[in-house]
């Protein structure tokens, strides 16, 4: 099937692996987890019987192998049109998506220390494929790439200029293939065209961020120069002080134990105490686990908080929409978040809320809610594949 379109997403010890035919759906999807550890193991969609992995399987090893399963099982066959990957951070080199080729690498290579996490494991994930598939053209499609239409006044921080001119530090933002599929398709809802609608979208998932998008542009964003700043996340802290770094270097802690803590054990799990999966948090605050609850409380001020910056980016409001896995699968945070909005007017409609709007196409708000409220299933996936797609037929 050589219309068909692979789609790569490595994260740090785990990698993600989809097939979409020509017409944009999606044929399969894998995932390989605990990867670099001797219980590597992945699956593909639909089976529950795991692949076989080497113990201690790499990213490309992994890779390698679920491509020989796709094939195998006759998911793909002959050679695929074109290969997207995700990559995390492009800094200010990649403003868009390109093809792939050796400068390419390079120049993701170089921005890999504003992003140490994520760019070498996505770039380990674009040599293994371009060794897989010599003759294919492969895509990066970056996470920072929608937000680079963020005005200066939104994206520098009040540092001296040699810390932005020099070394590159300024708001970046992140969930950039989210945000923009939302921008498509909250506009798709609204009946209204991308270039014509400004709405908040919420990207809430274990990594949560929120988005000004004006006529169809990232105008504003939570997340800075790394992912760890503005929303409270599973396990990310998202804003604190900064001279907290100080503070606590006066206890013994150490720069790199301080990073852990804010970007491992910090966020809903650091503020529970007992896990980082707001499904659980709820089910412990139901039975009385107050420190649980002042995690979705704090959660959830934070995000309403963070909403009514938003506006400040936007001369007018077409939607507030949620989406990622808690935004669109749990509408007791929607309606905490929205119980602080009372002053933009904000309400949701209890059913439509609790059935997250599949009766009425996404729409959660009541009647009587000053600006619509919408919940959108994101695909990042597809946004990818259709970049992919885009750059392989130009």
């Amino acid at each position: 099937m050589e219309e068909s379109i692979l789609v790569v997403n490595c994260g740090s010890s785990s990698l993600k692996l989809a097939l979409f035919d020509q017409k944009n759906r999606k044929i399969a999807s894998a995932l390989a987890e605990k990867l670099n550890n001797s219980d590597a193991f992945a699956r593909i969609s639909g089976d529950d019987n795991p692949v076989k992995l080497p113990a201690g399987a790499s990213h490309e090893q992994a890779l390698q192998a679920l491509v020989n399963e796709f094939r195998n099982r006759q998911l793909l066959t002959g050679t695929p049109k074109a290969i997207g990957h995700r990559v995390v951070h492009g800094g200010e080199t990649f403003r868009e998506a390109v093809l792939v080729d050796d400068a390419t690498e390079q120049a993701i290579e170089a921005c890999a220390e504003l992003a140490p996490l994520h760019n070498p494991v996505n770039l380990a994930g674009i040599r293994a494929m371009r060794a897989l598939f010599p003759d294919r053209p492969h895509a990066a499609v970056f996470d920072t790439a929608y937000h680079h239409t963020l005005p200066e006044r939104a994206y520098r921080y009040a540092l001296p200029e040699h810390c932005y001119t020099q070394w590159g530090i300024r708001r970046y933002g992140f969930h950039g293939t989210s945000h923009y599929f939302m921008a498509r398709e909250a506009a798709k809802l609204l009946g209204k065209t991308p270039a014509t609608t400004s709405i908040i979208s919420a990207h809430l998932g274990n990594g949560c961020s929120i988005t000004a998008i004006r006529d169809g542009l990232s105008v504003d964003t939570s997340m800075g120069l790394t992912p760890l700043e503005g929303l409270v996340m599973g396990t990310r802290s998202g804003d604190v002080d900064p001279g907290l770094f100080d503070y606590l270097a006066t206890r013994g802690v150490s720069a790199a134990e301080a990073h852990r803590m804010l970007n491992n054990d910090s966020g809903l799990l650091g503020l529970s105490g007992q896990t980082n999966d707001m499904r659980s948090l709820c089910e412990l605050a139901d039975h009385g686990h107050e420190p649980s609850q002042l995690a979705i409380d704090v959660f959830c001020f934070r995000l309403a908080r963070y909403v009514g910056a938003m506006t400040a980016s936007l001369s007018q409001l077409d939607a507030l929409v949620f989406t990622g896995g808690i935004g669109e699968n749990s509408p007791r945070i929607r309606q905490e978040t929205v119980k602080h909005l009372g002053l933009l007017g904000i309400e949701l409609d209890t059913g439509l809320n609790r059935d997250h709007g599949r009766m009425s196409d996404g729409f959660v708000s009541s009647p009587d809610s000053r600006f619509p409220v919408l919940v959108i299933p994101t695909n990042e996936e597809l946004v990818i594949a259709q970049e992919a797609e885009r750059l392989a037929s130009a």
